[in-house]
């Protein structure tokens, strides 16, 4: 009899402890997650084109400046999301892992008037030669109000043929490389960000911050950019920024 208690115990026992080690599944879907992204009506939608070894900062910068406009009223806010060419979470540079909110691929995009292209590892070679990506952001282009670059995302930009006739920049030490590889396109040093028709390409980095709050400063206006700038401990002031906009 004791024996018999002491198996029962054990299997009791084991048990337990499987059910404590066994991964709780969740019940959410990545197609049932898209669906719970809801985009506000009549607002900008923003979207930022990410994919693996992208810059965290170039991402995250632009990304807080355009989300905190749903907290100013009396404008028409922004409605931020990423797109990717896939369902899977990608893996930025420093190891971040973001599950993206479309897949330009396959899904049915909403449409789209701001693109961001953060700078991502391989911005320079082997995401060049990503046809569908290209394809992606020329199809973009046709209709967005503004098409923006951080850092090397301007080399994407350069690649779809957007940049030419236009002036452009890029992370400073690698203007020279741009030059080389794109050796048609007008590129400055010396600024942080470029305006030219609709595009914004700036140098990346913290100041993609700068160029953030300029292109809000042209949709909001001076007060409404210097809040969302105070939201983020950042002072600014357009005019103490080197920049440089070409006015047709």
């Amino acid at each position: 009899m004791r024996l018999l208690m002491l198996i029962v115990l054990v299997v009791f026992i084991s048990c337990q402890n499987k059910k404590e080690n066994t991964p709780v599944k969740s019940n959410t879907t990545e197609t049932e997650y898209k669906k719970q992204l809801e985009l506000t009506k009549n607002r900008y939608n923003v979207a930022f084109l990410i994919m693996n070894g992208t810059y965290n900062t170039e991402l995250t910068a632009p990304y807080d400046i355009f989300q905190h406009t749903i907290f100013r009223e009396h404008i028409k806010a922004m409605n931020v999301f990423t797109v990717a060419n896939t369902d899977a979470p990608i893996t930025t540079f420093e190891g971040m892992r973001i599950l993206p909110d479309y897949n330009y691929l396959k899904d049915a995009l909403p449409k789209i008037d701001i693109l961001v292209i953060p700078s991502a590892e391989h911005h320079l070679d082997t995401d060049l030669e990503d046809e569908a990506m290209i394809g992606f952001v020329q199809k973009i282009d046709k209709e967005a109000l503004f098409m923006t670059s951080h850092c090397d995302g301007a080399f994407v930009l350069a690649k779809a043929g957007l940049l030419t006739g236009k002036v452009s920049t890029t992370f400073p030490s690698d203007i020279d490389k741009m030059r080389i590889m794109f050796s048609n396109l007008d590129i400055r040093k010396n600024v942080l960000f470029v305006h030219d028709d609709k595009y914004i390409t700036s140098a990346g980095g913290a100041k993609s911050f700068e160029a953030a709050l300029y292109l809000c400063e042209i949709l909001y206006g001076k007060e409404i950019a210097k809040s969302l700038a105070g939201g983020l401990v950042i002072d600014w002031n357009l005019e103490t920024v080197p920049h440089l906009i070409i006015k047709e």
